[in-house]
């Protein structure tokens, strides 16, 4: 497909949004998977002056409820798969239209958008009007929603294309999914604005990934993608002599798989660091040193600092609270002001609740997350919200939920749960997982689970996870 056709394909999705209602500065709520008529759906958002908002596949009704009953948006696009689970959601909350767009190109949507004609003049619209929600969870529980503007993508993608050198030759590998920041906003913005090819991949499969490479030049993954490569017995430097760049986010890349990569490929993977607030804030140099075990230096234009509990400025190496200011930081969170407010200094920082250090010499180091964030698979899991779904079910007397080091997902969800002792019977391990599957997408599901008498905690009744961290880390 060409870009001439691309923008064609969304002038028509653009033109069916506004036969379904839509004006500018409606949200339009969208689970779907990966297709180019999803990105056609993307862009056609945008050109219509609309507010675009994700959500993953894999939420269940609950999750799904809540978004659409928080953003009450005008349209709800969703897979075939899932339509009357979305009538059934769109019902008990704002009543959004429901139509459908599947991954074969088939749907009401789409249907609707082929009878429309190419040319849609774009809507003005100015840099501080919103682009996107993507709503984030909180370790108090229900998901919060990130409002992103036009003008925090365009700095973002602005700095990323220079900082990352792109060529007018590259070739992207996309493997990631759109429904997140790193697919959607960092690897597809930079392409786009590149107008480079893609290589647009429905999932990730380490095999024909490789085989890409050879027609390539950049590829996005998070560390679980750069680990099963390595599995893989054809990677090596003659399969990436095309590649000129591999950049690893949405994850901690583990020591052992960036030392590995480079000794099979002869590339240093380039980490950096971002998070769906602000989209993508530092990043190891394109030139330069490509430092192991950190995410590199502030990017262009943004301004990082860490503090003490106290917001003062902690010497170099030493750990504290990341906070950063930037274009690229959002607009604050949908409809709750106070929230916005909590995470923000009087200066105009945002708490990212990141523990890091800074170097010396102006490296970011990740080390912590202070509210116990889990990222699995480079996805981010809140304990709170899986505790709660956890301590609902019958004879559950309370659960902890941590994050342990894991070689693939980087982090596994791991449950320790207390039971009543008339259920010791009912519930083990596999039931448990069972249950959770039906309640809650499948990348926050404990993959493993513990029964104990007792959590452990501190003098003020607090749960140690620390303590179950090292308890069960081993």
């Amino acid at each position: 497909m060409t870009y001439e056709a691309l923008m064609t394909e969304a002038g028509r999705y653009a033109h069916a949004l506004r036969a379904l209602g839509a004006r500018p500065g409606d949200r339009i709520a969208v689970q779907v998977e990966k297709s180019p008529e999803a990105v056609f759906l993307y862009l056609g958002c945008l050109r219509a002056g609309c507010v675009f908002l994700p959500m993953n596949p894999a939420y269940q009704q609950g999750e799904v409820e809540h978004l659409l009953r928080d953003a009450e948006p005008r349209v709800f696009v969703v897979d075939p798969a899932l339509l009357e689970r979305a009538r059934a959601a769109a019902q008990n909350t704002s009543g959004p239209g429901v139509v459908t767009l599947g991954d074969d190109g088939r749907g009401d949507l789409v249907d609707l958008a082929a009878q429309q004609p190419a040319d849609f003049p774009t809507e003005s619209r100015e840099p501080q009007d919103l682009a996107a929600i993507l709503y984030t969870s909180g370790t108090t529980g229900k998901p919060k929603g990130a409002m992103l503007t036009h003008a925090n993508l365009l700095s973002n993608v602005r700095v990323l294309h220079e900082y990352w050198q792109f060529q007018p030759d590259d070739v992207l590998v996309h493997v990631l999914p759109i429904y997140h920041i790193h697919g959607l906003f960092v690897a597809l913005h930079c392409a786009f604005w590149n107008t480079s090819p893609i290589w647009f991949e429905r999932r990730f499969d380490p095999a024909r990934t490789i085989d890409l490479f050879a027609r390539s030049s950049v590829f996005m993954g998070v560390p679980t993608h750069y680990v099963r490569l390595l599995s893989q017995s054809k990677l090596s430097t003659e399969t990436c002599s095309n590649m000129r760049l591999f950049i690893s986010g949405s994850a901690p890349l583990l020591p052992d798989t960036f030392r590995s990569f480079s000794e099979r490929t002869g590339h240093t993977i380039l980490e950096r660091y971002g998070m769906t607030e602000c989209g993508m804030l530092v990043s190891n140099p394109y030139d330069g040193e490509r430092r192991c075990g950190t995410v590199g230096k502030p990017l262009p234009g943004v301004s990082l600092r860490i503090v003490d509990a106290q917001g003062r400025p902690v010497a170099p190496g030493e750990v504290g609270a990341i906070e950063v200011k930037g274009p690229n930081v959002f607009a604050g969170y949908w409809r709750m002001p106070g929230k916005t407010a909590e995470e923000h200094t009087a200066d105009g920082y945002f708490k990212t609740g990141d523990l890091g250090t800074l170097s010396e010499d102006g490296y970011v180091s990740i080390v912590g997350r202070g509210k116990d964030l889990i990222i699995s698979g480079g996805l981010n899991v809140y304990p709170k919200e899986v505790e709660e779904v956890i301590d609902a079910l019958p004879g559950v007397v309370e659960s902890a939920v941590i994050g342990l080091p894991d070689p693939d997902f980087g982090e596994a969800v791991t449950a320790v749960v207390v039971l009543r002792p008339e259920a010791r019977e009912q519930w083990n391990e596999a039931a448990l997982i069972a249950t959770l599957k039906q309640q809650l997408a499948g990348y926050k599901v404990p993959k493993a689970v513990h029964f104990v008498d007792d959590l452990p905690r501190n003098v003020m009744g607090k749960v140690q996870k620390n303590v179950l961290r090292a308890t069960y880390g081993q």
